[in-house]
């Protein structure tokens, strides 16, 4: 099972959106969330809210067996939960999952 984790500074002012989103994939969505998980290859998914002195960040944390599968499996579904999902990412922290990131994957330091 491979990892990955990456923080996502939240747009200025999208904090409380960011919630309100997290909220609805794990309470109103939770079954699409769940769904939309497995069909993309992932097993766990966590987040969580970091405040920092440059702005709050979301920090994003998921195991698949593809971790780069998993990304173009989301980037290129059309589904309407993922349609709305990718909306309320690019919303909240200005990151367009359909597009590839021309940046480096997270550098794993250390795993036990």
């Amino acid at each position: 099972m491979k990892t990955f984790c990456a923080a996502f500074p939240l747009l200025p002012g999208k904090t409380e959106a960011g919630k309100e989103f997290a909220k609805a994939c794990v309470g109103a969505r939770r079954a699409e969330f769940a769904e939309a998980l497995k069909t993309h290859g992932v097993t766990k998914e966590s987040w969580f809210l970091q405040k920092t002195p440059q702005g709050d960040m979301m920090i994003v944390h998921f195991e698949a067996e593809d971790v780069e599968k998993a990304f173009e499996a989301i980037a290129t579904s059309k589904t309407p939960f993922m349609v709305w999902f990718k909306q309320q990412v690019k919303s909240v922290t200005g990151v367009d999952l359909e597009q590839p990131s021309d940046q480096p994957p997270p550098e794993e330091i250390v795993h036990m």
